[in-house]
């Protein structure tokens, strides 16, 4: 008798025990459902929300290395031990093993955080509800550290991570009912709550804030920075942008910024690896494109034509390039892994196009508006999330009044 046959028969023979929903995750974890639907099906496919959850997760995983490179690499960086890269993406300044070690050791312990936190939650829940334990975490899990500045308190992501998990998921009834990014979701709840820790120009390089709080303190050290592009667009400033961080170090990703967001390659490689296996929806990603460019397009057209002079305060990210904005901040990795969300997101094709554009749209919309914050891919997908419901009702009920005028033609 095989070990799935053993594990099977331990979990018929415990099916009233409340810690049943506990064992059978891990079972199905482990392996396919023994019971995989209870009638006849109209489609055979190999698929199931494991699966689907696995891939989404392969696609990050490049993001995740290279957010651990990258993190020792601007630490070392800004302390002034290590040059910049001068060879493009296989510059040997950047993989080595120094920078990985250091990035290694700051994130890992976050994805433990993440997922620990998370499962945890849903462990409670499964029991006290008596339902199967869902896999729908497994993404979320994997966003979290991803999408928080490298030194986040654990603690802090601990609570944020309840609160997403709690009140942006189950209360709604767990996987598969919530109306908003659980991902997002967090990292809104962090924002808000922690907002020192979620903005500045010292908490996306390790060592930064701490080096800050030293001199504050009296220490005699140097100080690190750690601004972002974005960050220096809204000061209007244009020295960072020309020089250190210039526009193929934000392709290939050597720039400051949360953990996985910062390589626009890598996400590219990940948004089309989503397509090809056709769980990402291309119709999203390409239109929320496009609403960025549209955006993008009326701003520096407000530039050119004057109406917007060098004095604004809007001036620095109103003049930024279209085509710079997709590269820089959170825009690439928000689109690809977020705002496609199957759960969140419209679900008519007409209306991915429609919620696909706004996403991009109001994405540059409130990165230019709100240069306390210049960026705007969480609160566009969040608030797009609530509407995504409204847009597939219209979109269902356009189809349904043309069906009905048809019939008509046809009657009369």
């Amino acid at each position: 008798m095989g070990l799935k046959s053993k594990l099977h028969q331990f979990k018929e023979k415990n099916r009233d025990k409340k810690w049943l929903p506990a064992f059978s995750a891990i079972h199905t974890f482990l392996f396919l459902p023994n019971e995989t639907t209870h009638g006849g099906t109209h489609i055979k496919a190999a698929d199931d929300l494991k699966r689907t959850m696995n891939t989404v997760i392969m696609a990050m995983l490049p993001c995740l290395i290279f957010g651990m490179f990258n993190a020792g690499y601007q630490h070392h960086l800004a302390l002034g031990e290590i040059q910049a890269v001068t060879q493009g993406f296989f510059s040997p300044e950047f993989w080595t093993m120094d920078n990985f070690m250091v990035g290694f050791w700051k994130i890992l312990p976050l994805v433990i955080v993440s997922y620990g936190v998370g499962l945890g939650i849903e462990f409670i829940f499964a029991i006290i509800k008596g339902h199967e334990v869902e896999e729908g975490y497994l993404v979320t899990g994997m966003l979290v550290p991803l999408i928080v500045p490298i030194d986040i308190p654990l603690w802090m992501l601990a609570v944020a991570v309840v609160f997403g998990v709690v009140i942006g998921k189950e209360v709604f009834g767990g996987t598969g009912m919530n109306i908003l990014n659980p991902a997002l979701t967090i990292r809104a709840f962090l924002f808000f709550a922690y907002p020192t820790w979620m903005s500045g120009d010292k908490v996306w390089v390790h060592g930064a804030k701490e080096r800050a709080n030293q001199i504050a303190a009296g220490k005699n050290l140097d100080a690190i920075s750690g601004e972002t592009i974005l960050g220096s667009l809204a000061q209007n400033s244009k020295e960072m942008v020309d020089s250190a961080t210039d526009i193929w170090n934000a392709f290939y990703g050597f720039i400051p910024g949360s953990v996985g967001e910062t390589s626009a390659i890598l996400i590219l490689l990940g948004g089309l690896f989503l397509v090809f296996t056709k769980i990402g929806s291309w119709r999203i990603m390409l239109s929320s494109v496009l609403g960025a460019i549209a955006m993008g397009l009326i701003f520096n057209s407000l530039v050119d034509a004057g109406i917007v002079g060098e004095s604004s305060k809007f001036y620095g990210l109103m003049s930024t390039t279209w085509w710079h904005h997709l590269l820089i901040g959170g825009f690439a990795f928000g689109i690809v892994f977020m705002a496609t969300d199957p759960v969140t997101a419209s679900q008519t094709n007409k209306g991915k196009w429609i919620y696909g554009f706004l996403v991009g749209f109001i994405s540059i919309m409130i990165r230019v508006f709100n240069p306390a914050y210049p960026e705007g891919v969480m609160l566009a997908i969040l608030l797009m999330n609530v509407f995504a419901p409204t847009i597939d009702h219209y979109v269902v009920r356009g189809n349904v009044k043309k069906r009905m005028k048809r019939l008509k033609v046809k009657t009369a």
